[in-house]
Parts: structure tokens; sequence; C-alpha cells
């Protein structure tokens, strides 16, 4: 592959981390990338064609490395990704049906079609979907077609928890005490969680990705526990098995890449910290992490190689642990694919994960020895979701995504992601809009980068979790890396209501709406396409105002003098630069007295009410001059409704269950019904004491964001 040929969205999506080998001929020359430890060489052999079998980011992260090493790639999609972004960056698509996963991605049948339709050699099957289905590999072996990942054994044996756990400790991997069987049912599950001792983890035994997962810490917690997972185990696998094991209190969730060949050869890629959390699904991760040192790391990397060896593991796979506050570590899981954290790895390493599952599918032995892999710098991911951080830390969200920038131009950022300005954010699928990736020479480094970056990141059309993001990351136990598992619920016990703005962070908030209110005065003043006869406008330098955010009011004085705005607030005065403020610019970058801000005008009227993105949360501004807030209270307030006999829906779902009739009376907590949205099980409870007056749904019915539910009298 010669220089000029190296893809432009390679250099895109990577902006001064390393420097890329590429093979031209005989000699190797260097392009700006993060791939360096093993280098694409094009005289290698290699499939000439691969089919992804998913969608979204991860396909367009397969099809990518495709691209640079020569394969021509086939994307599959259903109806709703026809115009997505991995499809029109495949080499050929392959419409597989409908919407649901059910009745497209996950049908065998159609993709072994698709397969067989565009003679692909090879199929990688990315995450979730049929990335860790035996029968769907086996499949592939009797059409002679590689399959991109390891064995169906290899998964059999991961895929059972049960079994998992076994195979684990043969081959003397540290485990975690628990029930080594099937949980027969919801009272069999109360005494086995009784005999181990609370609290402990109810899971489901073919499970992955958080689903299926509760933790129960008394009899109760148990019963609702066991039936709530499988409920989701059946719906996310076809598998309702359960199992149960001690719950480790307050662990990090420490993780480690590994990678085998066909030729018994194994190396472990040092671990990415995992432990940011919520509903059991990972929220931020970040390689390698700050509470392991190298004895442990080299102990918990040997175990892992040791259990892949007794496999006869092939291709990447991450194994997974719980770590105590003495860093003893118990094995959790293994998944037996590419993780959705794996750029974090790729990024300290300098290993494309993508390139060496392709070459090991062909039968091409490691050209990495365990020596050759150091940790180069610091990275940290922040899962970008379509969700309301406000509930539960994040109910999924819809839409069309109307506005969409990455911060991609940034240095030491890489934005994965499967979608792109017009895109849908579908209901049937995983929410997740991208995965921001941020290196550094540090974790310093790493954590300044991603702020800069998620304040730069412009989404409209949907609600997302960037405030939750952003306020992580400046966080004082996350600053230190005092986190665990438990951290979300320890640090926002309430659940996350937003940043708390210090007192001068909020006099920057009142300074820059005073100012953008001043800006959009005058820009109004400018009337196009006016009277030819000349119209004494007048002049207007001064502004007496009464600002107002979250309840709050502050009287500001804004002056217009030399180019700058002097805003005024009680004892102190705020300088802005006037040619700064670009009312039609999605991002307003300026300096309030010489220190540097970031900040998004999300929306304006003519009401004097903005929404103002500011240190990632979307801020209501209510501005009036001086004397419009004196007569305010003139104005009629608006009467406020009782919602307490309502049971909204609080996202886009499907309703899995009622579990009430009109005229029942039912207790405050009462479950009412079951709503299920991307594979999560929800469960709808009374907040008052009542009888059921009107029901509007029933089992199967999909529902949108705040559809009423259940009435009560």
């Amino acid at each position: 592959m010669s220089l000029k040929k190296v893809p432009k969205f390679l250099l895109d999506n990577w902006s001064g981390l390393a420097k890329l080998n590429v093979y031209n001929g005989t000699k190797q020359v260097q392009k700006r990338g993060i791939y360096t430890l093993d280098p694409i060489n094009p005289q290698e052999p290699t499939f000439s064609k691969i089919l992804i079998a998913n969608r979204g980011e991860i396909a367009c992260r397969v099809i990518n490395t495709a691209k640079r090493m020569a394969i021509k790639s086939i994307a599959v999609y259903s109806i709703a990704d026809s115009q997505s972004r991995h499809v029109k960056l495949a080499d050929e698509g392959v419409f597989i049906g409908p919407a649901p996963a059910a009745e497209s991605y996950l049908v065998m049948s159609k993709i072994m079609d698709a397969i067989k339709k565009t003679k692909a050699e090879a199929v990688h099957p990315g995450y979730g979907f049929l990335s860790e289905n035996a029968t769907f590999v086996g499949m592939l072996e009797d059409e002679n077609v590689a399959f991109i990942g390891p064995s169906a054994k290899c998964i059999t044996g991961m895929g059972d928890k049960l079994e998992s756990k076994r195979l684990a400790m043969a081959a003397g991997v540290n485990t975690i005490p628990g029930f080594d069987g099937v949980v027969k049912d919801a009272d069999h599950c109360v005494e086995i969680s009784k005999s181990i001792g609370y609290p402990v983890m109810i899971k489901a035994s073919a499970g992955g990705g958080g689903k299926g997962m509760r933790i129960a810490r008394n009899d109760e917690d148990a019963r609702e526990g066991f039936k709530l997972s499988t409920q989701e185990a059946l719906s996310s696998f076809g598998d309702s098995r359960m199992l149960v094991e001690k719950f480790i209190d307050n662990p990090r969730h420490i993780e480690i890449q590994v990678l085998g060949d066909k030729h018994g050869n194994v190396i472990y890629l040092n671990e990415r910290e995992c432990s940011i959390q919520r509903r059991n699904q990972k929220v931020i991760e970040e390689a390698p992490s700050i509470f392991l040192d190298p004895e442990t790391r080299k102990s918990m990397g040997e175990q892992a190689v040791n259990l892949c060896k007794q496999l006869g593991y092939s291709s990447a796979g991450t194994v997974e642990f719980l770590v105590d506050e003495n860093r003893n570590f118990y094995f959790l899981e293994m998944n037996t694919r590419l993780q959705v954290e794996h750029p974090i790895t790729e990024c300290i390493t300098g290993v494309d994960l993508v390139q060496q599952m392709i070459r090991v599918a062909k039968g091409h032995k490691l050209n990495i020895k365990q020596d050759d892999v150091k940790i180069n710098g610091w990275a940290i991911e922040s899962r970008v979701y379509a969700e309301d951080p406000y509930k539960s830390f994040g109910l999924p969200s819809i839409g069309r995504l109307h506005k969409y920038i990455e911060p991609n131009k940034f240095d030491g950022v890489r934005c994965d992601s499967g979608i792109e300005e017009g895109s849908e954010i579908s209901m049937y699928y995983d929410p997740m809009i991208c995965k921001l990736v941020c290196y550094g020479k540090t974790r310093e480094e790493a954590i300044d980068r991603s702020i800069t970056a998620l304040d730069s990141y412009v989404i409209r059309g949907v609600t997302h979790n960037i405030p939750l993001l952003r306020d992580i990351l400046t966080e004082e136990n996350f600053i230190k890396g005092d986190i665990s598992t438990n951290y979300l619920p320890k640090i926002y016990p309430d659940g996350f209501k937003g940043i708390q703005l210090n007192k001068s962070d909020k006099n920057k908030l009142f300074a820059l709406s005073s100012a953008l209110y001043a800006i959009n005065e005058l820009r109004s003043r400018n009337f196009l396409n006016g009277p030819q006869i000349k119209i004494h406008k007048g002049t207007k330098d001064k502004w007496n105002l009464n600002v107002m955010v979250n309840e709050e009011n502050v009287d500001v004085q804004v002056h217009q003098t030399n180019g700058k705005l002097k805003i005024t607030i009680k004892d102190d005065v705020y300088e802005i630069n006037k040619k700064d403020l670009n009312l039609a610019s999605s991002i307003i970058r300026t300096e309030i007295n010489g220190e540097p801000v970031v900040m998004q005008l999300f929306s304006k009227n003519a009401a004097g009410e903005l929404q103002i993105v500011y240190k990632g949360t979307n801020f209501k501004v209510k501005i009036l001059s001086r004397k419009s807030s004196e007569l305010l209270h003139l104005m009629p307030e608006k009467p406020k409704l009782d919602v307490s006999k309502l049971v909204k829906s609080p996202m886009p779902g499907l309703v899995k269950g009622v579990s009430c009739n009109v005229g029942d009376m039912v207790a405050e907590g009462q479950e009412l019904c079951i709503i299920e949205a991307m594979k999560m099980q929800n469960s709808m409870v009374a907040a008052t004491t009542g009888k059921i007056k009107t029901i509007n749904i029933k089992a199967g019915d999909t529902v949108g964001e705040d559809d009423v539910l259940v009435e009560l009298e």
C-alpha cells in the first residue's frame, strides 16, 4: 500500500496521537495514526471479502480496518438502517428484513443467505447480536466460511456462566463463591441467597452486556430480581437460566484484553478500568487502571492467558474481573468477542485489534510477543448515549439528529460512531451515539481532552448523556481515581441533578447570557431590505437586565464599549469580546476576563428565554429588562397539574406485561406494568395508594415518552 493511498477517514478519525506505520513496498514509512505495533503488510495473504454481521458504530469500525487491509466489506441492514452510515461505508449492502433485531440481525438464515449471495469468505460479528452464538459459528464452518472470532467450543464454554466458572477454576483462575447450578424458581433463589449470605448477584447464565443482572440484599430483592432478570434474559438471549453468587461490595470492574492465535500463542494487552456503570452497563472506561500495580497487572494477565490456553482460545477476547479494595481479584466472565471499549486498549498499545482478529482468522501467527506490549500514555472512553441522564442515570431517548457535529478535529480525539447528521436513533437498537475516545500522555491530559471534546460536541434532536459524562470527569473522586462499581449511587445518591455551579461559574453564566441578549438586540436593529427613506435607528449601549437561572435572580448591567461588552453583577465585572459572540455558530468560544469559555446557544425566543449549554449542561435562562421584571408579579401563574394519580412512561418502549386491572386497589410502590426499552426491563409502580381508573395499554403495545399508561381515581 503506497502512502498516498492511506484512506482519508483514518486520518480524520485520529488526530495527533502517534504515527501509523504503513508498508510502501519493502520500505516502511510513517503517517499519523495509532496502530504502530504491528503494521499492515499488504504482501501477507488475507481475505478478499468479509461480511459484517452487525450495524452501527462497530460495523463502521470493522469496515475501516478492512479498507486499510484492502479487503472488500459487505454490510447487512434492516429497513430501519437502509440509510445508515455503515451501509454507505461498505462496498456492498444486503437487506435482511424488518427493524426488530429478532426479525433481521438475529436471524441466522438471513445472514447465511447474504453470505452465499455475496460470496463472502469470512464474517466479522462485531459485538452483540450473533457475536457469541456457537450455533451460528457452526453454520459458518459447515459452509467453509471463516468466523472472525473464536471457535464454537470456546464460545459455548465461556458463554454459559456456570460452565465458564468451572473452566476458570480448572485453569487456576480466582473465582467468586456462589451456587454452582441452575436456579429453579424465585423460592429457590431466596433459599440459595440465604445460604450464600446477602448481598448476592442474580444473573443470567447466558447473559452479557449488563442484561439479566440484579443485586439482592434481602429476600424481597431476591424474588423481584429473579423475576425481572429471568424476563430480561429470555428477551435478550432466549435463555432464562439464572445463577447466584456472592456480591462483592464496592469492587472495581477491571478487565484484561487477550489475543490468541491458532498456533497456541496467547498474549494479554493490559487492562481496562470499567468500574463506572449504571444498571451494570459501562459509562466511562479508561486504560490503564489507576488502581493496579505492576504485580497485580501481571498476575491478572497471566491468569487470563492461562484460561485462554486451557480453552485453546484464538482471536481477541476479554477476561473480566472484580477487584476488591486489597487488590484481590476474582473471575467474573469472559467475553469471546471484541469489546465496546476496545479503542482505549488500541490507544495505549498501538495494536489494531480488528486487524489482529482478521489475521488470526486467516491462520497467521501473532507477530506480537508479550514483551512487545507496553503502556504508552492514557486513554479514556466516554460512551455518548441518546439517553436522559436525569432519569435513572439514563433512560433511552429516540429521535432524528437534525444537527450533529463530532469533536474529532482536536488532538488526541477519536470518535467511533455509526451515525451522522440526519440519522435516526431508533427504539429497536442500542441508543449509543458515539464512543468518544481521548488519549494523552498522562491521565490528566486525557481527562482535559475529554472535557474539551464533550464541550465541543453538538447534538440536536435527542436527549443525550453528555451532562453526566462531563460532570463525572470533573468530579473530585474520579479525578483522584477513587471509583468503584458503586460510584454513581455514591456520588449521586438522589440521581443526577445536573452540574452544581459555584459562584464564579454562575456569574459567568449570567454574564454570557446577558451578553448574548445584548448581541441579539443589536443584531435585530439592522433591518434587511429596509425602506429607502433614512430612518434614525438610534444607538443603544446600555442594558439593565434581570436574569433568572434555576429560580435564582440577579440584576445585571451590560455596557457596550470599544468592541467589548462589560457586564456588572453586584461588585463583579466581566468583559467579553463582541466579535466572539456569533449567534449563528453552533459552538461559541470566547474569553471572560481572559479565561477561555466554551458554550452552545441551544435556542432562543422572543420572550427573552435562552437555552444555553454550559459546562455540558443545558440551562434555561430567562432574561427581562429591569422594568419588565418589576411588572412580572402582575402576570397570572400557570396552574400546576396533579400527576400523582398518573403513571407515565419515562421513555419510549414496549409493554411487556400489565399486572393490574381496572377497579383494583393498589398500594404505593406496587408494580402496575413492565416497560422494555433497549432490552432492559423497567418496572412501573404506583406513586400513591388508590383505585385503578383507566388502563391505556396492553402487552405488546409500543409507548412513547410521557405517555399515560395507567390512571388512578
